[in-house]
């Protein structure tokens, strides 16, 4: 038996939020629309979305995931690590020596009204970088 999910990531207080929903297949553009509809605590939205298969033999107790997608970003701006040194904004200090300590070569911000920063990882997509709500 499989079912197919997709958790949508929001901004939170210290870590994002999620919900997850049933999806009848990974469709990028039905977990897109389905994203319209969810609104975190403090009125903020999906930055991302991933989707999970779960599986179950007959055998087993409860379901595992058995597949998982890369993480959609809905909209964002993807800056590299030699793209935030060279701005040199005495705000983001903290950010480029997390990107320098953890080797973060990519960063994506969005807005979802909250503004969010996040390591931009080799199998990400941005579907959208043309959001005015996501000015960087």
């Amino acid at each position: 038996m499989q079912k197919h999910f997709v958790e949508f990531y929001s901004p939170g207080t210290l870590v994002s939020e999620s919900t997850t929903r049933e999806i009848a297949e990974w469709d990028i553009d039905a977990a897109r629309a389905m994203s319209a509809g969810i609104v975190e605590r403090h009125g903020s939205h999906p930055y991302a979305f991933r989707f999970i298969t779960r599986s179950r033999e007959s055998g087993d107790l409860d379901s595992r995931i058995s597949a998982k997608s890369p993480l959609y970003f809905l909209s964002g701006v993807v800056e590299t690590y030699d793209e935030v040194v060279k701005r040199d904004s005495p705000n983001e200090r903290i950010l480029r020596s997390n990107m320098e300590v953890n080797g973060y070569k990519r960063v994506i911000t969005c807005k979802t009204p909250w503004r969010i920063t996040l390591p931009f990882g080799d199998d990400d997509v941005l579907l959208s970088s043309e959001d005015a709500a996501c000015d960087a």
